[in-house]
C-alpha cells in the first residue's frame, strides 16, 4: 500500500506555490533521505519562522521568485533576529542548514537557484565542556558484578569491565585501549606502564595501575580464544577484534542500572580521569602528557578546570609569589 501523501501546508506569510513545495521538501526529506520526524518538525519550523520574518521584512508576502532572489544581508536580518531572542549557535546552525537544504531542492527541482545561503557562514558553537562522572560511579562501571544479571557469558563481562578500568584508570581513548596487543599490557606485578599509540600515530607512555592490570589478567583467564602476543589483548564475542560500539553498548546498559545521564558514556571515563587526577592536586601539564593533549587548552576542556582552580594553582606555584 503506498504511503498518503503528507496534508498540503498553509502559510499566511508566504504565496501557496511556497507552501507547496515547502511540503514536498519535507515529504523528500522523510522518504528519501530517511531524516527522524524530530528532524523534519525543527527544519519545517525554521523555514516557516524565516518565510514570516522575511514577510514583515520585505512588507508582502513570499513568493518563490522573491525567495530565489534572497540576499544574504536578508539571512543574516533573520539569523540577527534569531540570536536576538537568545537561541543557541546550534539551533542557528540547525536552521541555516534546513534552509540550505530547502534551497538546494528548489535549484533541483528547476524553481530557482538560491545563492545568497551558501555565502553565509555557519554560527559558531561554543565546545560544551564534557561532563566527568562522579569518582564511585567511575569505579562502578569496571566492577563486572553490576551486570550480573545480564545474560551475557562471564568472560564477556570481565572483558567489558577490564576495558572501562583501562578507560578510566589511564585515561586512554577507546581505540588506544583497543588497540593493545597483549604483549603491551605487562601482567599484574610485571610492570606499571603501558605504551600506547594515539592520535597521529603518536606513541607515549601512560601508567597503570595493578588492580586494572589484574582485571584485564582475569578476562585473560577467562577469554575462549587464543590471544598471541602480537595480537590484539580485547576479541569479540566470535574471536574477532573487538568494535568501539560494543563498549558503547555496555556503557548504555550501565547507565541504566547505575541511573546515570546519557553523558555518561566511555569517552566519558577519559575525561573523568583527568578531572579526577587534577581534583586530586595533580599537575595539569603532567595531565596533558597522560592524556597526549598537544594542547594544553584541549586538557583544560577535558578537565573542566574552572578560572578559581587555575588562580589556586597560579597562587601556590608561581615562584615569586
Amino acid at each position: 500500500m503506498s504511503k498518503a501523501a503528507a496534508p498540503p501546508i498553509e502559510l499566511a506569510s508566504a504565496d501557496p506555490d511556497i507552501a507547496q513545495e515547502m511540503t514536498r521538501w519535507l515529504s523528500h526529506l522523510g522518504a528519501e533521505r530517511r531524516l527522524s520526524p524530530k528532524t523534519l518538525e525543527a527544519y519545517g519550523r525554521d523555514l516557516r519562522q524565516c518565510l514570516d520574518f522575511l514577510c514583515n521584512h520585505w512588507g508582502e508576502r513570499v513568493t518563490l521568485a522573491r525567495f530565489a532572489a534572497l540576499e544574504a544581508t536578508d539571512i543574516r536580518a533573520f539569523m540577527a533576529m534569531r540570536r536576538a531572542d537568545d537561541i543557541a549557535g546550534r539551533s542557528l546552525m540547525r536552521a541555516l542548514a534546513g534552509l540550505r537544504s530547502f534551497g538546494r531542492f528548489l535549484e533541483r527541482e528547476g524553481k530557482g537557484k538560491v545563492g545568497a545561503l551558501s555565502a553565509i557562514r555557519a554560527p559558531k558553537v561554543a565546545k560544551s565542556l564534557p561532563k566527568p562522572l562522579p569518582m564511585a560511579s567511575a569505579k562502578r562501571l569496571a566492577d563486572a558484578d553490576e551486570r550480573a544479571g545480564e545474560e551475557r557469558e562471564t568472560w564477556v563481562l570481565a572483558r567489558d569491565a577490564a576495558v572501562m578500568a583501562l578507560l578510566y584508570g589511564s585515561g586512554l581513548r577507546i581505540s588506544e585501549a583497543l588497540g593493545l596487543k597483549r604483549r603491551e599490557v605487562p601482567r599484574p606485578g610485571e610492570g606499571d606502564v603501558l605504551i600506547v599509540t594515539g592520535k597521529g600515530n603518536k606513541t607515549r607512555m601512560v601508567p597503570v595501575l595493578q588492580n586494572v592490570l589484574a582485571l584485564v589478567q582475569e578476562y585473560v583467564a577467562m577469554c575462549p580464544y587464543p590471544l598471541p602476543a602480537e595480537g590484539p589483548i580485547f576479541l569479540g564475542a566470535r574471536g574477532g577484534p573487538l568494535s568501539p560500539r560494543i563498549i558503547q553498548l555496555a556503557m548504555e546498559r550501565l547507565r541504566g542500572a547505575l541511573g546515570l545521564p546519557d553523558s555518561a558514556t566511555p569517552h566519558a571515563l577519559r575525561h573523568s580521569f583527568a578531572t579526577h587526577l587534577l581534583s586530586r592536586g595533580g599537575d595539569l601539564r603532567a595531565i596533558q602528557e597522560l592524556l597526549g593533549h598537544s594542547s594544553l587548552s584541549t586538557t583544560q576542556i577535558y578537565t573542566g578546570i574552572d578560572s578559581e582552580r587555575l588562580l589556586e594553582v597560579y597562587a601556590s606555584a608561581h615562584p615569586r609569589r
